[in-house]
């Protein structure tokens, strides 16, 4: 069985996390952020070994293992019922983040929708991500130098995969936008084309 799923796309600090939180409040949403996931890794454990070793450099963490973590979490919220593959929807924050973890997860996501929380100036994501950083005390954002470099990294790996899904998928919302102007974007186009 594939996941039914949608995809919140956008560089750091482009309010996927936002918008996510407030899709997984409705019933039948199931939103599943895997920056939270790898920022909950037992740092003694290999996973937070190896996540440690790169987000300390503003890289992103290897896809084997973040796809295993994230296989792993599903199955213990479905045991749990917490999420029902058969009746939610999941919606998906930071992964897939490449066309490699695309390609790795096609054969459990049905993706309907691709939203992409898009920032022309990422100067602005730079002072976001600095501000989250004070108020949400979050060791990843707190040095520009590492911000920009995750930025850069996004750039570089990530935006391929709005290529991959192609535009049938894809809608683009301007992620400079109040966070209630976001969501009501996200919703009409949640509204047209998952129903």
């Amino acid at each position: 069985m594939k996941y039914r799923s949608i995809l919140l796309f956008g560089a750091p600090g482009s309010g996927k996390g936002t918008q996510g939180k407030i899709l997984g409040a409705i019933p039948n949403f199931y939103h599943l952020a895997c920056g939270d996931l790898l920022r909950r890794v037992t740092p003694e454990s290999e996973l937070g070994r190896i996540f440690r070793d790169y987000s300390s450099r503003g890289e992103l963490v290897p896809d084997e293992p973040v796809i295993r973590m994230w296989r792993q979490h599903l199955e213990q919220v479905t045991r749990e019922n917490i999420f029902d593959p058969a009746a939610d929807i999941l919606v998906l924050d930071g992964i897939p983040r490449n066309p490699n973890q695309a390609r790795l997860l096609s054969e459990s996501l049905d993706v309907l929708l691709v939203l992409y929380l898009g920032c022309a100036d990422m100067e602005k994501m730079v002072l976001r991500l600095q501000r989250r950083a004070l108020r949400e005390n979050r060791a990843d954002d707190d040095r520009a130098d590492v911000i920009r470099k995750r930025l850069e990294v996004f750039q570089a790996e990530s935006k391929p995969l709005l290529d991959f899904y192609g535009p049938a998928l894809l809608r683009t919302i301007d992620a400079t936008q109040t966070p209630l102007q976001v969501l009501r974007d996200v919703l009409h186009a949640l509204e047209e084309h998952v129903g």
